[in-house]
């Protein structure tokens, strides 16, 4: 019945993954037990026993030395651990958007304020803060104003955030990032 389930778990293993049982192709293997005494350099047939004998699995744990190391481990166990360990680090790992707040060379003071607020909460949520004016017509023959409304808008949030790339003109946009600022 085991062997059945162990064919039938090697047919699952995609290529970058260990490999496992009957799928270890060398003559002779490095062998470390379960508990991780070194049981030498011994056939693969034997190992494949040994393991059995054990209910546990023979898996290549370094196909890269000479000769190949083998661990005798339940392999379930081991893949169940591993996915487990990447699950918790990738809920402990904080993403960084990047929220975009967008003015205009005649936004109203009320306007502004209000884009002010939304850009702090963004802040101190963690998030950086891309400012952008879009340039229209004739308003492209002013772009100081633009840079006083950007200038107008970091200073207002410089509480919470740094400057991370000051304005600048790209095309008909000006641009500016902000930075939460570190504690």
């Amino acid at each position: 019945m085991s062997v059945l389930f162990f064919y039938w778990r090697c047919f699952n293993i995609s290529k970058q993954e260990l490999l496992v049982g009957e799928q270890i192709t060398e003559d002779e293997v490095r062998v470390i037990n379960a508990d991780g005494t070194q049981l030498g350099i011994i056939k693969t047939a034997k190992a494949l026993q040994i393991a059995e004998e054990q209910d546990l699995d023979l898996v290549m744990i370094s196909p890269n030395a000479t000769p190949k190391v083998c661990k005798i481990m339940n392999y379930g166990k081991y893949k169940f651990e591993q996915t487990k360990r990447e699950k918790e680090m990738r809920k402990n790992q904080k993403t960084i958007e990047t929220k975009e707040i967008r003015l205009g060379l005649s936004t109203d003071v009320h306007d502004f304020d209000t884009k002010v607020r939304h850009a702090v909460k963004f802040l101190q949520d963690g998030n950086k803060v891309k400012v952008s004016i879009r340039f229209r017509g004739r308003e492209l023959g002013h772009p100081e104003i633009g840079k006083e409304n950007m200038e107008r808008f970091a200073e207002k949030c410089s509480e919470v955030a740094n400057v991370e790339k000051p304005a600048k003109m790209e095309g008909r946009n000006m641009l500016m990032f902000l930075a939460p600022k570190t504690k």
